[in-house]
């Protein structure tokens, strides 16, 4: 059995009498270790086979205790040893089988010292056409559309950063309350000047000549972006008068 995730993520008290709990309730249950987490990323890492949770008749994720012990698991080998999902996946799996394996290394090692080579490292924060639309539920018109208002950018390679699928299905959720692509492109606007003035902050470190105050560059350049975040939230909040839980 996988260890349950520190913060109690298990023992959600909306839990319904079966014991399984809806994907807002897993939600919450994960938020205290991860507080950057999204209904989007639990989708997501469905999508790619990380967990498999329960469906109602009416199409309602319904998951396990130990869904979320395994989710838990994914989030934090992704947070602490920056492992692709593919290397999650078959060391879960070993796990669950009674195998122990030492985890792989991948990216930042103390003092920028030896950094292990895992072919799929580069790749663990792309994600294809097709997964992006699974993780979102939508259709290839859907998305066309986002794409011309700019909303959506696929990689040169045509491929899309995992975010992306976070926008994606955020995209989808307003559309159900009657916004429209096209009323999104003042959001997109916002989002760009916000990302230009983090960028300009960030700039002299990038291109500094000492290499590790060039790897400094990302970590300040994260802590910008959620400041940033957390302000447009706060903004949007005042403005209309609410407070989100």
């Amino acid at each position: 059995m996988l260890q349950t995730p520190s913060g109690g993520a298990g023992h959600g008290t909306a839990a319904t009498d079966s014991g399984l709990m809806s994907i807002g309730t897993v939600l919450n249950a994960l938020r205290d270790e991860f507080p950057e987490v999204t209904i989007s990323k639990i989708r997501f890492l469905e999508s790619e086979g990380l967990i498999e949770p329960q469906r109602t008749p009416s199409g309602y994720r319904k998951f396990s205790a130990d869904d979320v012990e395994r989710l838990g698991h994914v989030l934090r080998m992704q947070r602490d040893h920056y492992l692709p999902l593919k290397v999650i996946r078959e060391h879960l799996d070993a796990m669950e089988r009674g195998e122990a394996l030492p985890l792989p290394t991948v990216g930042r090692q103390r003092d920028g010292e030896g950094v292990a080579e895992i072919t799929e490292g580069p790749t663990a924060a792309r994600i294809g056409r097709d997964e992006l639309m699974a993780a979102a539920e939508i259709g290839e018109q859907e998305l066309q559309e986002w794409e011309s208002y700019g909303l959506i950018t696929p990689l040169p390679d045509g491929a899309y950063d995992a975010e992306a699928a976070t926008v994606a299905s955020l995209i989808a959720e307003l559309g159900r309350f009657g916004i429209e692509p096209r009323h999104l492109r003042v959001m997109k606007a916002a989002a760009d000047r916000e990302a230009g003035l983090v960028d300009q902050v960030v700039a002299p470190l990038k291109r500094h000549r000492n290499p590790q105050t060039r790897a400094h560059a990302e970590a300040r350049t994260k802590e910008l972006a959620g400041l940033t975040v957390r302000l447009h939230a706060a903004l949007v909040q005042t403005a209309l008068g609410v407070r989100l839980p």
